[in-house]
């Protein structure tokens, strides 16, 4: 099955719709602008959306599957997700980064793995074991730090 984004204005995505293959591929094919136009016939647009943009399951094409509140990068032709927080930042690939490196080390005792979470107020990576006790990621030392040492 074939999908669409719906897009606004803003070239946020409001909807995701199944769409025919067979109709797509009558009209237009893959990708297409055709194909998107033929959908409009179909599937019309929302009070909101402005246009239909094919998205790929896979990530086959546009980088990855568009999701309620995506953003479509038309110069770049793809999706690309919601800023998860206001520090992190789009890397050369379009993937947001935090201004700390994700922990290269996710497990502790018998390989059993933290519960890890950014804490933007903080600036740092938290992990949590399984009893809920809180350890801060120290970049320098590439290692874990009970709160409160």
């Amino acid at each position: 099955m074939a999908h669409f984004a719906e897009i606004d204005l803003n070239n946020k995505v409001l909807r995701i719709v199944a769409a025919c293959d067979q109709d797509i591929a009558n009209n237009g094919g893959k990708q297409s602008e055709q194909a998107a136009e033929y959908f409009k016939t179909v599937c019309p647009l929302s009070e909101n959306g402005i246009k239909w943009v094919q998205t790929s399951q896979t990530g086959e094409f546009r980088k990855k599957y568009a999701g309620i509140d995506h953003t479509y990068d038309a110069n770049k032709d793809k999706f690309i997700e919601p800023q998860p927080f206001a520090s992190w930042s789009l890397n050369s690939n379009d993937d947001w980064q935090s201004p700390v490196a994700y922990p290269s080390i996710t497990t502790y005792g018998d390989n059993v793995t933290y519960s890890i979470s950014w804490n933007e107020v903080g600036q740092k990576w938290i992990g949590k074991d399984k009893e809920n006790n809180e350890f801060t990621w120290i970049p320098s030392s590439s290692s874990w730090l009970a709160t409160g040492q």
